[in-house]
């Protein structure tokens, strides 16, 4: 009687774990969840370049505004202060130190960058192949393949923790790998529009125009 109680809350158990498994969410689907139901997010972001044997060649961090469609703004505090700001038809790039203004058109400015990639807007499938790769430590990640090889990253990994955008990997054609980690992330917040502005200081260098 005893060895089939416990045989029976055994088999209880491995459905009941095995239940909770296949309701868990992927990656793919964090990843639906952060295009479709996330309009906005600000949070602090450390970034790191990686060659391709994961020798770190560049570091930088600063703050980050995102608004759906195609505006952000991406404020480098170190090691170089530098603003990238989007209004939803242009870029404008601001160099603090070479006091030069970059400009260009939205449609091909930055290619497929990590604030592109985050602020855009529509069916990732368009123009990715997706799908989950499971966990690793406390994240959750999905990879995303470009089915266009023109947009300068051949791989794309993006993690969450809890179901809230954590890290961006991007993988370039020359094996570099760009990680951006966020930091103290809010979801859906207002974010001042005037973030998203951007007039050139006086006495700068505009490229572009």
């Amino acid at each position: 009687m005893l060895r089939r109680f416990l045989l029976a809350v055994t088999t209880l158990a491995a459905m009941t774990l095995a239940h909770a498994a296949k309701q868990a969410p992927g990656g793919a689907e964090y990843l639906h969840r952060f295009f479709t139901t996330v309009n906005s997010v600000q949070a602090q972001f450390s970034q790191v370049v990686l060659d391709e044997a994961l020798n770190t060649i560049q570091e930088s961090a600063g703050t980050l505004y995102i608004e759906r469609p195609n505006k952000f703004r991406w404020d480098y505090d170190a090691p170089f202060k530098q603003e990238i700001v989007a209004d939803g038809k242009q870029i404008w790039v601001y160099d603090k130190e070479l006091q030069q203004v970059t400009v260009r058109e939205l449609s091909g400015g930055l290619g497929d960058t990590p604030a592109v990639l985050l602020a855009g807007k529509g069916r990732l499938e368009d123009r990715f192949t997706v799908k989950s790769m499971g966990e690793q430590g406390n994240l959750t990640w999905a990879q995303l393949i470009p089915k266009n090889k023109d947009g300068g990253f051949e791989n794309i990994r993006i993690g969450f923790e809890k179901g809230k955008l954590k890290t961006l990997e991007m993988v370039d054609g020359f094996g570099q790998t760009t990680r951006v980690t966020l930091r103290n992330a809010r979801e859906n917040v207002r974010i001042d529009p005037a973030r998203f502005r951007f007039t050139p200081p006086k006495g700068v260098d505009v490229v572009g125009q």
